[in-house]
């Protein structure tokens, strides 16, 4: 999940897997999979990188989850 900031200053965090796309008109607004909308302060490519950062962070545990495994 990434944290986002609505408009008026709410921090909240989004479940980047249920976004569909992200749009600049010219707020940002994040369409998801459930058909909410979310208009959020940060930019398109702040938000591409926080998706970025966690999914690469994400990738980065698996080898620590699977090393417990028993061959």
């Amino acid at each position: 999940m990434i944290k986002v900031t609505r408009l008026r200053g709410e921090e909240f965090y989004i479940n980047c897997d249920k976004i569909e796309f992200i749009e600049s008109t010219p707020d940002t607004v994040v369409s998801l999979t459930t058909g909410n909308k979310v208009v959020v302060r940060e930019t398109p490519e702040q938000l591409l990188n926080a998706i970025k950062v966690y999914k690469t962070g994400l990738a980065g545990m698996l080898p620590a989850v699977f090393s417990d495994r028993d061959e």
